[in-house]
């Protein structure tokens, strides 16, 4: 969900693994300032539908992965509609109304969701098995009564376009663990990443709602 810098690179890279079906989810279109971070796109698609153009690139990549499309808003009607095909959940998103409403509907659909967010050098990544016992999701790390969206602000805040490659590459990293059932998983913990100091932290996430 989100076809920017971290959905470009995950799809990218899930689709050469050789990934059977692929959904991509966004509403908006290409401008120039995503060329720098949001890898799958040239200045000849701008203005053109982000998904659209992504299946096309996809498509070209591996021809043999499906590729099916959402371009809409997401609300949750139409979120749980979706995600209940689907075994595995990306979020690239770029606010915390999306990002919470992703969280809830997968840990209702007790899908296992990897979650992304980005902002100037730093990077984090999450992922939730709520199949799993653990009961730990994304609420329980940022709290939403306190934060702001300006903290994902890519417009705002800027970013280096390697930083989205390094964490969106890092996403697809985690499904693939997951599917092939191999090293270990961050169910519970969060990976921060600070690119700019090099540094990386992997922190248990603590649970805080019921």
């Amino acid at each position: 969900v989100g076809m920017g810098g971290l959905g470009c690179h995950a799809a990218d890279f899930l689709t050469r693994s050789g990934i059977g079906t692929l959904g991509i989810a966004d509403k908006d279109t290409v401008n120039l300032s995503n060329i720098h971070r949001q890898s799958l796109y040239k200045e000849k698609d701008l203005k053109n539908s982000k998904v659209k153009v992504a299946e096309k690139r996809l498509k070209e990549i591996n021809s043999k992965t499906k590729i099916n499309i959402f371009n809409f808003r997401l609300n949750e009607k139409k979120l749980e509609k979706i995600i209940k095909n689907y075994d595995y959940i990306i979020d690239g998103t770029d606010n915390f109304k999306s990002k919470f409403l992703i969280n809830d509907v997968s840990r209702k659909h007790k899908k296992i969701l990897v979650t992304g967010a980005i902002s100037k050098f730093d990077g984090h990544i999450f992922s939730f098995n709520f199949k799993s016992k653990k009961k730990i999701c994304l609420r329980d790390f940022y709290q939403e009564q306190v934060i702001t969206d300006d903290i994902l602000n890519c417009e705002y805040e800027g970013i280096l376009g390697t930083v989205a490659g390094i964490v969106g590459i890092m996403l697809a990293n985690e499904i693939l663990k997951t599917i092939l059932k191999v090293g270990k998983n961050l169910n519970g913990y969060i990976v921060i990443l600070d690119l700019f100091n090099l540094s990386l932290r992997k922190v248990k996430i603590n649970k805080m709602t019921k």
